[in-house]
């Protein structure tokens, strides 16, 4: 199971936010897909940064307007990153160590998915099922 690859296991399309963006629009982005953070894109796809509900606490614990304010200034930007032959074993060593709860998945510094804990919890007790897109 976990010489598993990430292409096997990872969500895709992955819903990612444009570091131009609001950080209301995150919020309600966040709210309505029913998950905790997102990974940040340049306008041609690559990865710059995740934004969490963390990050958009902190604002508004700063005192910051989440209307006024662009996602490019409160991401995070130090991203951990995997590509889709990583392994599920490599995957959880990487969410361990740095204690994360998803790591996108990039080819050619392109985003093309996404894996989260519940994604590799998922593949341990559905085996059998699979996902072709």
């Amino acid at each position: 199971m976990k010489s598993r690859k990430a292409s096997e296991i990872m969500t895709r399309p992955v819903v990612a936010v444009k570091e131009s963006a609001c950080a209301r629009d995150v919020v309600l982005q966040l709210i309505a897909g029913l998950f905790s953070g997102m990974p940040v894109t340049s306008d041609d796809g690559e990865v710059v940064g995740i934004i969490t509900e963390l990050d958009i606490l902190a604002a508004v614990d700063d005192g910051r307007e989440l209307m006024k304010t662009p996602v490019r200034e409160i991401m995070t930007t130090d991203v951990e990153r995997a590509n889709p032959e990583t392994t599920v074993a490599d995957l959880i060593k990487i969410l361990r160590e740095f204690h994360l709860i998803r790591v996108p998945i990039v080819k050619n510094n392109k985003l093309v998915g996404i894996v989260s804990r519940s994604d590799i919890l998922r593949s341990l007790i559905e085996p059998e099922f699979e996902t072709y897109m």
